[in-house]
């Protein structure tokens, strides 16, 4: 799946969900359940233990399955994920070497930035998307339309305490995305392995996504 494929799914499906897990296996768990719930996009944390090994085996696994690296601090870490089949990188703030990185080697990059001066300086570095974080702790949908205005163009993901409450505010304020964790891949159901559980909740949000979307178009 090439850059602009990547790109492009991300927007339509308008969901991130990020495992950010205590073991691989519940890494695997989580991505598998979302596999099957209609969210073909996984972000996998490197805060995950063998979060490498999880990135391979996902991508190995479903050729049409996006499997997205987090927390990357470093190139090094960067070039191991996207050797492993990474689609996109993400990192919580902004690190424009990273980025450069990134669209050297044709990957899909979701800079964390935070301030006008950040997102100004990752959109310009030629990042794919700019993931305002973390977004809820910072007025939440009404801080996305504020940067709406003078960032039209920008391709903003929010992400950062998103939950069913929010998650229609923030994308009629303009969001093109969420960023989710622990609302999505709630920690009890990985403990107990209640893949439906996690599938339920993946087709609440895109419901709500969905229907955010089409009172924008109305």
């Amino acid at each position: 799946m090439d850059k602009e494929r990547v790109r492009s799914r991300i927007e339509e499906i308008g969901i991130i969900p990020a495992v950010r897990l205590s073991s691989a296996a519940d890494a695997l768990f989580a991505a598998e359940a979302i596999s099957v719930s209609g969210i073909p996009i996984v972000e996998v944390t490197m805060t995950v233990p063998g979060a490498v090994k999880v990135i391979e085996e996902l991508a190995r696994n479903d050729s049409e399955f996006i499997v997205g690296a987090g927390s990357i601090f470093d190139i090094d870490v960067a070039r191991q994920c996207l050797d492993a089949g990474a689609k996109f990188l993400t990192s919580p703030g902004l690190d424009v070497e990273i980025v450069e990185f990134a669209l050297k080697q044709e990957s899909v990059v979701l800079p964390g930035a935070l301030t006008p001066t950040e997102i100004t300086a990752a959109w310009r570095s030629g990042a794919d998307f700019v993931k305002v974080f973390p977004c809820s702790q910072l007025g939440g949908p009404t801080y996305i339309k504020a940067l709406k205005g003078p960032f039209a163009e920008v391709r903003l993901i929010a992400s950062g305490g998103i939950n069913q409450q929010t998650a229609a505010e923030f994308i009629l304020a303009g969001a093109v995305a969420l960023g989710i964790g622990a609302e999505l891949i709630q920690p009890d159901a990985i403990e107990r392995r209640e893949a439906a559980w996690i599938r339920e909740l993946s087709r609440r949000f895109l419901r709500i996504i969905r229907q955010a979307r089409e009172r924008l178009q109305s």
